[in-house]
């Protein structure tokens, strides 16, 4: 997604430029590659070298700034706009002429899944609190304002651009939106989210880098007193990472089908699984039924996402080699 905001983007066999694009035109070193080259190594390298995470306490803090920053933008450009009569009525309801249609639908529950998961965070934050029962409101107050970013930006986002909404909506604002200083503040909208999604890798990143190593190496001593596997595991996942963001061509596959996978297991499939195993009897008997029925659940809507997802993507494919 940054080197989408960034770089550029194509969506539709429409190109949407990015902000380095827009304001300097296209040259090799504002290209995808090297704009994630140079974050890479100049943000993501230093950052993700912290070995606690409240290390990462005050880029966090900036990070949901940022956030907040694009979501007023975002809803004051809506209102100015709604005032003035510029916004249509958008469509309320989707479209739905086919069964097709009703398996597409199931596309979102991926985006939707991997939008909260956040329970690998939960037990490093949990490990370096001074008072354990800090974690509960901690939790509900990440929740809760998250869920307030997630639907303030997506009912602004789908009210300023109805039907053309794309399916990254920071591609939507390289255009005009018709009203004063629209560049300028379209720029302050990507450019601020962009300083967001760098400074919100290092805290998924700390997290990502822990469980796998307690996965690889579970017998080993802790991560944060071996410097050389440290070194080694941040080198190796930030590679792996850099690669995968230059050849995933849209962010929206990539939250298809890790949403539809890994995000569904973490967040459904692997808590349900260790309530029903319950070693030292702690669940009662409803707890057992409503975790089957979360399994079942999961399972079904994965395997059904899965399918929509690679059907959607194999007819485009077929119907623009066709055209």
């Amino acid at each position: 997604m940054l080197g989408d905001v960034l770089s550029g983007t194509s969506s539709g066999g429409e190109h949407h430029y990015g902000v380095l694009e827009g304001w300097f035109g296209t040259h090799w070193w504002n290209g995808r590659f090297f704009v994630l080259l140079v974050t890479t190594l100049g943000v993501f390298t230093p950052l993700a070298c912290f070995k606690r995470v409240d290390s990462l306490s005050y880029t966090s803090a900036i990070s949901v700034a940022l956030a907040v920053v694009f979501v007023v933008i975002t809803a004051g450009i809506a209102i100015v706009k709604l005032i003035h009569g510029q916004i249509p009525m958008p469509k309320l309801f989707p479209a739905v002429p086919d069964l097709a249609s009703v398996w597409e639908l199931f596309t979102a529950v991926p985006v939707l899944v991997t939008a909260y998961v956040c329970h690998y965070n939960v037990h490093p934050i949990h490990n370096e609190l001074k008072e354990s029962s800090q974690i509960k409101p901690i939790v509900h107050t990440s929740l809760a304002l998250c869920s307030t970013v997630y639907i303030t930006t997506s009912f602004f986002g789908y009210l300023l651009f109805g039907e053309s909404t794309l399916a990254d909506v920071l591609a939507n604002f390289d255009s005009n939106l018709g009203i004063p200083y629209s560049s300028v503040l379209s720029d302050a909208v990507r450019v601020s989210y962009a300083i967001h999604l760098m400074l919100v890798f290092p805290m998924i990143f700390h997290a990502l880098r822990l469980n796998l190593d307690g996965l690889l190496f579970s017998s080993a001593r802790p991560l944060s007193s071996d410097n050389r596997r440290f070194g080694v595991m941040t080198a190796v996942l930030l590679l792996v990472i850099f690669i995968s963001a230059n050849f995933i061509p849209s962010i929206w596959d990539a939250f298809q089908f890790t949403g539809a996978t890994a995000a569904v297991c973490i967040a459904f499939i692997f808590p349900a699984a260790i309530t029903l195993r319950d070693p030292h009897s702690i669940a009662k008997k409803w707890d057992k039924i409503l975790a089957i029925f979360m399994i079942v659940l999961a399972v079904t809507s994965n395997v059904v996402a899965v399918y929509s997802d690679a059907y959607s993507i194999f007819h485009k494919k077929s119907a623009s080699s066709n055209a």
